[in-house]
């Protein structure tokens, strides 16, 4: 296919699974992994400057642990998608990861085809989880929606048509098909736009913007 791979960027501090992982990605020709570390403080550098489809990130690591780096690279604005990868299905994990700006959450114990099926998923814009914490997902969505600090109103028309495809579930590359302009330019106006309401992720973006739109329900 003339379609570029998606890139993706491992962190996890255990060499053993980062080169399983890295070899089980370069099977398919559509993945590829365009960097890996072992710790967050490293990697986020790296996620601002290559701006990854998406990022694989441990939860338990040495030194700063996944939460912190999900945390510092939501901070630093990478709009990439963050998949937390780990061996924790414990409530209070699930529910900070994905409060904190995560796309999903997969248990290390899944089957190699499951996972390769599940980071696809996630690169198209969907929500990723092991069946095992959907239950603790749905627990965390029933508490209030994020607030956002700004208003629809500080968005240019551009950010609000893009804001609207997020709440769609539309990934970067769907969204600068839609648009005809270039994913890069995607990317930086889900920057500006996430900065501009005051929310950490793009899933925050999606329900915040659903809950807008529910409140006006002219339909």
């Amino acid at each position: 296919m003339s379609e570029l791979r998606s890139s993706i960027m491992l962190v996890d501090d255990h060499p053993l699974l980062r080169k399983g992982l890295k070899q089980l990605i370069s099977l398919e020709d559509d993945l590829e992994v365009v960097a890996e570390f072992s710790n967050g403080k490293d990697a986020i550098p790296k996620a601002v400057e290559l701006d990854p489809d998406l990022i694989i990130l441990d939860l338990n690591m040495q030194g700063m642990d996944g939460l912190e780096t999900l945390k510092n690279m939501r901070d630093e604005g990478v709009t990439s998608r963050i998949v937390m990868l780990t061996v924790s299905d414990a409530d209070e994990d699930v529910v900070a990861a994905i409060t904190n700006g995560a796309d999903g959450y997969l248990l290390k114990d899944m089957e190699p085809e499951q996972l390769v099926e599940q980071i696809r998923r996630s690169i198209e814009g969907k929500m990723v989880l092991s069946e095992v914490i959907t239950e603790v997902l749905a627990t965390a969505l029933r508490r209030p929606a994020p607030q956002g600090g700004g208003k629809l109103e500080s968005l240019t028309n551009r950010e609000l048509e893009i804001l609207k495809h997020i709440a769609k579930g539309m990934s970067n590359k769907v969204i600068a098909r839609e648009l005809d302009i270039s994913d890069g330019t995607v990317k930086v106006h889900v920057k500006h736009l996430l900065k501009k309401l005051g929310l950490r992720s793009r899933v925050e973006a999606a329900v915040w913007m659903v809950n807008q739109q529910g409140g006006k329900n002219e339909s």
